[in-house]
């Protein structure tokens, strides 16, 4: 059925015709090349010299349609205006020069803000979940909306929902922490603002890695995964189907690694049975960066492109990213000697088809050019990205030396990354992108792409202060700075000029840590796992030999995962833990370091006190995270150095009136807990009040807590408020002995706290068997209210 007459425009030209009829009566005039075209993609330096289409190489990868062009902007050097020039003229060819003239989805990569040059770069994800304030996860995600429609990009490949509970993987800053429910949270509202409520006017969140990335042998990336069954349920999918059927979500992205001997993009029981057949999901799987080709390279699961075309996409995936490799000849040569059936490439087609139609980009394909410099790293952004900052210092210890007072004395600045403004960048940042794509160009590794000649990156270099140009704008010649060593060397020539330096001042502030990054040179970042947690190179060697002057040492942690070793953290006056706060980072630790903010962030992972812990999180079982009957290691205590969900501030908080409202229920009701929170101290700040259950006894062991909600609040001194969680019962569920979802009858236990390990019991309430024997519904998430 269509609602067109003779010589009106096809139906799918037809925005009047519903997207079904239109996706059937575009995909009914396709031929099998044009079909396979649109599952495919091309590097914006494929198609593009300069700021013009290249003549050479545009028509002959343009020539049947394409289905993604890959980061106009995180894959040149282009200001956001010639970005959209760019995406304008591929888009104009596809359209005017093509025989359907369909265009393209333009896809970037946004962890920590768009990865572009003239562009905002905010805090990495981890410093994000630091805040344990979804607001902020949504407004960064609206504010890259607005951004990446102006400059015509359409898909964004965040958020990371891996769960991660080991702090050597180098890819740990890019996710929301260790915690199944913390991930989620802050996942659902980055994709809420990022799609927004039309997509038409949004762009496509992709979340990754599907699934178990991050529970790798050893912290290693694209190592094997090493999952059960009802783990995997519980803790690495939980937020994948959280942000599935509570947000709406309309990409997913697979993992690198195997589980049990399937690599994630062959895995049809995940990416088909789990994500469609199970939880409805009817959005597109991309590939992430050459998957595809990895099936056969890297796995040796297959022995050529051709099978793994085949492979891949009968697992479920749609779209080949970031090149068209296996998804072209190699899978029209599969189907033309019947490896694989045109129905199973149709199913992909349509879903790709539908999300165009959705995107609204056949009625308006074009970028206005006029419109971008209002989006693009706007005053209003750089004051979101200096909020979000602030609101993700976790301090972690303070004997009384902070805040610095207004006249503080002398002040050293020491360390590798006290004036490295690059440092204060995450790994999926232009300027570690630039670096990275400059790397690719003369390397021969995994990752190596066939860049053309002339393609230029630039330097990567966005506008930013460093912790050193901010203390001094603030302090004034009260700074002195003396470097002291790198990040990663084993050079100690600087020592003996920072600990001269140290004696003679006040106080000490010690800015160590990371370089983060995708290159060698980094010591955080995609494929840059570390063996120790300790700081790198020579770092905590001048800590200690600055510590032994006895000047008081303030140590700013800027990194990508906890690190420091105990001792380290121990004899230092005071330990402020920055992560990667993006390009207002340096005036955000300012402004914490002299108490214009206090500190209210929150670890989103556990702390470990020493590598041999690892994993460690609080959400373990009653037999885990212990040593048998003695509870420790010979060498060490085994509890983490600060727990999950801590960090303190310039206020003082205190909890009251904590309690359960009901006694009994089923799995249908919905349980209250009340508690009064008490600004005790003599300054504003802000505390995080966090919702505990316990299952003291079950069917399979429970963990021995599990966060089931969260508020953070603003107080004044003296001031205090009533939060009220609405917990549903059907959140405290689990999967039993057959892998059921159930909510057990029985005794739940319920506490409220400001970190993992500073609880207050709430009390208990008893679940009772449904009379109506309905089966359970698995629920997400409750509601907090602050009165």
């Amino acid at each position: 059925m269509t609602r067109t007459r003779a010589g009106d425009p096809a139906p799918y030209r037809d925005p009047a015709c519903t997207v079904d009829e239109r996706v059937e009566d575009l995909l009914g005039r396709m031929t099998l090349s044009e079909k396979v075209a649109q599952l495919g993609s091309a590097w914006v330096f494929q198609l593009v010299d300069g700021t013009d289409l290249c003549a050479e190489r545009a028509p002959k990868l343009l020539e049947h349609g394409l289905g993604h062009v890959t980061r106009v902007s995180g894959a040149s050097s282009l200001g956001a205006r010639d970005a959209a020039r760019v995406a304008n003229a591929i888009q104009r060819f596809l359209v005017e020069e093509t025989r359907l003239g369909i265009p393209a989805i333009i896809h970037e990569e946004i962890c920590s803000g768009l990865t572009a040059r003239q562009s905002t770069v905010f805090p990495q994800a981890i410093g994000v979940a630091s805040s344990w304030d979804p607001d902020l996860a949504e407004a960064i995600a609206d504010a890259l909306r607005l951004q990446m429609r102006a400059i015509g990009a359409h898909q964004g490949l965040s958020p990371v929902l891996d769960v991660c509970r080991d702090p050597r993987w180098g890819r740990l800053e890019e996710t929301f922490g260790e915690d199944p429910y913390l991930v989620a949270r802050m996942g659902a509202a980055f994709v809420r603002g990022l799609q927004s409520d039309d997509l038409s006017g949004g762009v496509i969140a992709t979340a990754k890695h599907f699934v178990g990335y991050a529970a790798s042998e050893g912290g290693m990336n694209w190592a094997p995964g090493h999952i059960p069954a009802r783990e995997l349920r519980e803790v690495y999918l939980q937020p994948f189907e959280a942000v599935v059927r509570a947000a709406g979500l309309r990409s997913v992205m697979n993992g690198y690694q195997e589980l049990d001997g399937v690599p994630c993009a062959a895995d049809r029981g995940l990416l088909t049975g789990i994500l469609r057949d199970e939880w409805g999901f009817d959005g597109c799987v991309v590939s992430d960066y050459f998957s595809v080709r990895q099936l056969a390279e890297y796995h040796r699961l297959v022995a050529d492109a051709s099978q793994a075309a085949v492979v891949a996409m009968t697992a479920g995936i749609d779209v080949e990213l970031p090149g068209t490799d296996c998804y072209g000849e190699p899978l029209l040569a599969a189907l033309a000697s019947g490896d694989i059936d045109e129905k199973v490439v149709d199913v992909s087609v349509r879903r790709v088809l539908r999300t165009k139609f959705e995107l609204g980009i056949f009625e308006r394909p074009f970028a206005d050019l006029d419109a971008v410099a209002a989006v693009t790293d706007t005053p209003q952004q750089r004051a979101l990205a200096r909020r979000v900052a602030h609101k993700s210092m976790v301090l972690l210890r303070n004997d009384g030396i902070l805040p610095l007072r207004s006249h503080p004395g002398s002040v050293a600045v020491i360390g590798p990354n006290a004036d490295a403004a690059r440092h204060l960048f995450g790994d999926y940042t232009f300027p570690a992108h630039a670096e990275s794509l400059r790397e690719m160009r003369t390397e021969d590794n995994v990752f190596s792409i066939p860049i053309p000649d002339g393609a230029e990156f630039g330097d990567g270099m966005v506008g930013a202060p460093s912790v050193l140009e901010s203390l001094r704008e603030r302090l004034g010649p009260a700074v002195r700075y003396a470097r002291g060593c790198d990040v990663n060397s084993g050079s100690t020539e600087g020592f003996a000029a920072a600990v001269a330096l140290a004696a003679e001042s006040d106080v000490a502030v010690m800015v160590m840590g990371d370089k983060s990054g995708l290159t060698n040179d980094c010591t955080s970042g995609e494929g840059r796992d570390r063996a120790s947690l300790d700081l790198p190179g020579v770092q905590e060697d001048l800590v200690r030999a600055v510590v032994a002057t006895g000047t008081p040492v303030v140590l700013v942690l800027v990194v990508g995962r906890p690190a420091g070793s105990v001792w380290i953290h121990e004899h230092c006056a005071a330990v402020l833990l920055a992560w990667l706060p993006g390009q207002e980072g340096a005036g955000a630790i300012t402004d914490v370091l002299v108490g214009e903010i206090s500190p209210g962030g929150k670890l989103p992972i556990s702390f470990p006190r020493t590598v041999g812990q690892v994993p460690t999180y609080y959400a373990h079982k009653i037999s885990g995270g212990r040593s048998h009957w003695n509870g420790d290691y010979v060498d060490s205590p085994s509890s983490p150095l600060y727990p999950f969900g801590y960090g303190i501030g310039y206020a003082t908080f205190a909890l009251s009136e904590v309690a359960v409202e009901q006694d009994e229920v089923t799995w249908s009701d919905t349980i209250t807990v009340r508690a009064r929170v008490t600004n005790t101290g003599d300054r504003s700040g802000d505390e995080v009040v966090q919702l505990y259950v316990r299952d003291p006894e079950a069917a399979v062991t429970r963990p021995v807590l599990e966060l089931k909600g969260f508020a953070r609040i603003g107080l004044e001194p003296g001031e205090s408020k009533v939060v009220t969680f609405q917990l549903p019962v059907g959140q405290v569920g689990f999967y039993d002995r057959e892998m059921q979802y159930v909510v057990e009858p029985g005794v739940v236990e319920v506490f409220v706290g400001t970190s993992a390990r500073d609880l207050v019991p709430a009390g208990t309430f008893t679940v009772a068997p449904d009379p109506a024997g309905l089966p359970v519904v698995k629920v997400f998430d409750g509601s907090v209210s602050i009165t």
